[in-house]
């Protein structure tokens, strides 16, 4: 292991890493899961495992795979589940780009220029940070700023896992904060409009509704995150010891400062073209409703991330000499590519998978079971945020879509709130919470295959003990952190965004 053997011995997490690491290959382990997923689904059709759909009244069967028709249908969509697999085509678009930027140079030269003059104590700190901002740009943390984070850690002689641990962290732990409002906002919005006229036919739940929750929990996360890493997980990994050699910070040399001049005024005239693009009304790249929120500058985030970061890497490259004909350029793409073949192998099991546990129903009848059990409780408010919050994030484990997740949970449980005198932007938050904190430790995060394979770039048997293990602590100090301010908030009568109070009058029933 790459990791101080006598910080890592430390009780429970070092178990948690043992266990999961005994475990089986990752896409080994994605196929046995698979597999599982089909005897339960037929033990579920034989046996009439069902429940009603809160949201339509529908009834939902567990679907049994094993029968004739689910067998053809996982013989017919193999492939499309594979190459359907929302991460798959992300990664391979956005590694086209980033390829050509690593292989001119540039990043290892913007790494360095980073670094060279960098406060090391505040590289966490800035890590965590970028992470949890990164979520109103699309999956851009997880391709770009997760192993940038290694890298940066590497360069300054930290474990780079940490550095990755601390960027994950932030990204996915701090799914629901932000000083920005993100896609996921008016879709979380518009499920809770929805559920909320079931009791209330004129409510509107805005896209603002978690808006002042959302940023202080951003600076909330960013301090947990960093003390975390700084005080558990980087101390118990140790010094790193591994084969990969870090990037060394040396000063940066005229030719390398003048490739990122040339390269900071090609980003400005991006920048340019964006903003003349988006900010007058009906401007080009405006949504279909003609707002930036629903833009293909924001939906489309990973095919600017290609387009920019290529077009970055060839005006450095070529600048510096690095490049010297077309082909060069495609040799970068070529040789980013050469990263993935692990992770191709690895997705054709998780693909696989996760579309055979939503045909199933599994998840989603897991989901209305868990429900209907918190309901039947009766708790006052705070203990029933927290029960609420335990059991979002233990759905999170089984279910990676949020809004999925929300669509059956939200007309079960923004009525109960309004009928006990609060809000629906309340009962929205208290899921966001619950959501964000076990994403880091969820196998059904689309992501978690990538970043398995980002941790093996420097630990080559890291497996889901490892990940697990290193971000087992996150997940818990960010739940009791977040309940915490939750249950201050409450205690406070503080609005959770603009016209967005706790309290719901019963009266306007």
């Amino acid at each position: 292991m790459s990791y101080n053997k006598s910080n890592a011995n430390n009780g429970f997490i070092k178990l948690i890493e043992r266990g999961g690491n005994a475990l089986p290959h990752p896409a080994i382990l994605f196929a046995l899961f698979a597999l599982f997923t089909l005897i339960i689904s037929a033990i579920g059709g034989l046996l009439g495992w069902s429940g009603i759909h809160p949201a339509t009244g529908e009834t939902i069967n567990v679907v049994n795979l094993l029968s004739k028709e689910g067998v053809h249908r996982i013989l017919l969509d193999m492939v499309s589940s594979y190459t359907g697999f929302a991460p798959l085509g992300i990664v391979m678009v956005a590694l086209l780009g980033i390829g050509v930027a690593e292989s001119s140079g540039l990043i290892s030269t913007a790494v360095k220029a980073l670094l060279v003059k960098a406060p090391p104590k505040a590289v966490t700190i800035m890590v965590v940070f970028t992470g949890v901002i990164s979520n109103v740009a699309s999956d851009v943390g997880y391709i770009l700023i997760i192993p940038l984070s290694g890298v940066i850690f590497h360069s300054l002689g930290r474990h780079p896992l940490a550095g990755m641990a601390a960027a994950f962290a932030g990204v996915s732990g701090g799914f629901s904060a932000n000083l920005l409002i993100g896609t996921i906002d008016p879709l979380l919005a518009g499920l809770s409009t929805e559920a909320a006229q079931i009791l209330d036919p004129d409510y509107v739940v805005m896209p603002t509704a978690n808006y002042y929750f959302m940023v202080v929990s951003t600076f909330m996360i960013t301090f947990l995150g960093t003390l975390v890493t700084n005080k558990i997980v980087e101390p118990r990994l140790g010094k790193y010891s591994g084969d990969v050699k870090p990037e060394k910070i040396t000063e940066l040399t005229p030719l390398e400062r003048k490739g990122l001049r040339n390269t900071g005024f090609a980003l400005i005239i991006w920048i340019v073209l964006i903003l003349i693009s988006v900010i007058p009304d009906n401007g080009f790249l405006r949504g279909p409703d003609n707002t930036i929120l629903h833009s293909p500058l924001l939906k489309g985030f990973i095919s600017f991330l290609f387009l920019i970061s290529a077009t970055l890497g060839i005006v450095y490259g070529y600048t510096v000499g690095t490049f010297k004909k077309s082909s060069d350029v495609i040799d970068g793409m070529n040789n980013s590519f050469k990263t993935l073949v692990s992770f191709l192998v690895l997705v054709f099991f998780a693909a696989q998978f996760v579309a055979w546990f939503q045909w199933s129903n599994l998840g989603v009848l897991l989901a209305i079971t868990g429900a209907e059990s918190l309901e039947s409780l009766n708790l006052g408010l705070i203990p029933l945020a927290v029960l609420f919050i335990i059991f979002s994030a233990t759905i999170n484990l089984f279910m990676g879509s949020a809004s999925a997740k929300w669509a059956i949970m939200a007309p079960i449980f923004i009525p109960i709130f309004m009928l006990l005198g609060y809000s629906p932007e309340l009962s929205q938050v208290v899921y966001r919470i619950g959501d964000s904190v076990t994403n880091i430790i969820s196998p059904m995060m689309s992501f978690f295959a990538l970043i398995i394979v980002y941790f093996q770039k420097y630990q080559k048997d890291a497996g889901f003990g490892t990940l697990v293990g290193n971000m087992l602590p996150y997940s818990i100090v960010f739940f009791i952190g977040w309940t915490l301010l939750l249950i201050i908030w409450i205690l406070l009568g503080l609005p959770l965004g603009p016209e967005a109070t706790l309290l719901y009058n019963i009266g306007s029933l």
